[in-house]
């Protein structure tokens, strides 16, 4: 597997990103692609290990050590039809993925992992560009209907596998475009909706109907749903975003990291702005939270012609480096500096966002405070104001980006009379589905705010039981 000593003569070459004095004036992806001789030297860099971990930490269970051989050995369209065996959009998480995987690499115990991420990707492009990928159609229909409600990564996922069944899959999706976050949430400069609309056409080759501008149980009702498909799968993902709730919330000027995000991809894609615009365009623009939407926010507002960018997080700044507490081969949560990042911004850690101040309704300034962390006798981390740290940040603009409750139960949840969870997720058995008879459910919506690889792997799974539950019916 690899080379032998592969991994003691080669290091890890990561791709090369565009400029960014460059980058900043378009929406296009930033990295770029390794040449296939690297890529090899990558492959070969991979130990053959008695146990791969990268198999155990990839939530698809992707057979990483195989199609590195096959790269390294120059067998692109073998390594291609092994990643397919568990991964059907490699292009989506090779792109977007935090790379789980590669925090399991064995070589991550005390040497940089193998490039897997990009491993994945180039596979993937190789394989449309020398036409591997063709749609599949199924030679033999069953005769049953599947209505996928949401075409985010789960329900794509879903009704890929579907489909791939036999079975005849109609995706429902509120929105104008098919993708879920992958269309609206996820700027394209990380991913360009080319990508994705060239897998929903192969979809769409392959059989699967998609119905868009169209919300279930307002403008296709319940009772016609469950009277026409004999399965329903509910993927509307985690769409209530968690709020702040203080003084000046109010105030014209703080919006919700995904309405800003959605409206720039809407932008990017020539569509017309219907609400109030968001821009960050010559504004003072802090942005509430630290993770990867938060990030994107930050890219965004970079390209808009933003005139200062501010990132405030509440939590303590992560270690640069694995230590005591994430043990590998746990996925090591250590400071991330994103490619946003490197574009220009002020990155707080344990601040505290304690009210908003404004002028005629508009936002003019926020006050905070730096916060410590410290555990208590069980344990647990508690969060302690620290006296005379208080502050005043002008601002023109806040973005909210601190993640995700649940989904919205009103409608067709609440019409459906599914069962939800202690944490307001639909509830389900271990076989995905939900209180109802017929109904399933897998992805966000299921699981709660998560990643794209996972919500990948719960369509696949829900899938594999709505197969077993429609064939014994």
């Amino acid at each position: 597997m690899g080379k032998i000593t592969g991994f003691i003569e080669y290091e890890r070459e990561n791709p090369k990103n565009r400029a960014i004095d460059e980058r900043l004036k378009d929406y296009k992806e930033i990295k770029l692609s390794l040449p296939e001789e690297t890529l090899s030297r990558q492959g070969a860099r991979c130990m053959n290990c008695g146990i791969p971990f990268c198999n155990w930490g990839c939530p698809l269970g992707n057979l990483i050590p195989d199609f590195n051989h096959m790269v390294y050995k120059g067998q692109w369209e073998k390594a291609f039809k092994k990643l397919s065996l568990t991964n059907p959009f490699p292009e989506f998480t090779g792109r977007i993925c935090p790379a789980l995987c590669e925090g399991s690499c064995t070589l991550a115990l005390n040497r940089e992992p193998v490039t897997i991420e990009q491993m994945e990707v180039s596979i993937v492009e190789k394989a449309f560009k020398e036409g591997w990928i063709k749609p599949s159609i199924p030679k033999v229909r069953t005769g049953k209907k599947v209505a996928v409600v949401g075409s985010g990564p789960s329900g794509l996922a879903a009704a890929f596998k579907l489909n791939s069944y036999g079975h005849n899959v109609t995706v429902f999706e509120k929105d104008d475009e098919v993708g879920g976050i992958l269309r609206y949430g996820i700027p394209d400069f990380k991913l360009e909706k080319s990508i994705v609309e060239r897998r929903v056409n192969l979809m769409k080759e392959e059989g699967i109907e998609f119905i868009v501008d169209c919300e279930v149980g307002t403008d296709y009702s319940i009772s016609k749903l469950l009277k026409e498909f004999n399965s329903i799968v509910l993927t509307g993902g985690c769409r209530i975003p968690r709020d702040l709730n203080i003084e000046g919330r109010e105030l014209k000027g703080i919006h919700f990291a995904m309405e800003f995000l959605a409206q720039q991809n809407k932008r990017v894609a020539g569509k017309g702005i219907l609400e109030r615009e968001i821009t960050a365009k010559d504004k003072v623009v802090v942005v509430i939270g630290g993770g990867d939407t938060g990030s994107d926010c930050i890219g965004t507002s970079r390209r808009q012609g933003a005139k200062e960018v501010y990132q405030y997080e509440i939590m303590p700044k992560p270690p640069v480096e694995r230590d005591e507490t994430m043990p590998w081969p746990e996925f090591p949560k250590i400071l991330k500096v994103t490619t946003s990042h490197e574009e220009g911004c002020s990155r707080e850690w344990c601040v505290l966002t304690k009210r908003f101040s404004g002028k005629n309704g508009e936002i003019t300034s926020l006050q905070g405070v730096k916060v410590e962390w410290k555990k208590d006798e069980n344990g647990r981390l508690q969060m302690k104001e620290i006296p005379g740290s208080e502050f005043e940040q002008k601002v023109d603009i806040v973005l909210i980006a601190m993640g995700f409750t649940n989904s919205k139960f009103e409608g067709m949840l609440e019409e459906l009379g599914v069962k939800l969870d202690n944490m307001g997720n639909v509830y389900t058995d271990k076989n995905y589905m939900t209180s109802v008879e017929g109904v399933f459910s897998g992805g966000d919506m299921r699981t709660g705010q998560s990643l794209v690889v996972k919500a990948i792997n719960e369509g696949i799974q829900v899938s594999e039981s709505v197969d077993e539950y429609l064939m014994k019916k």
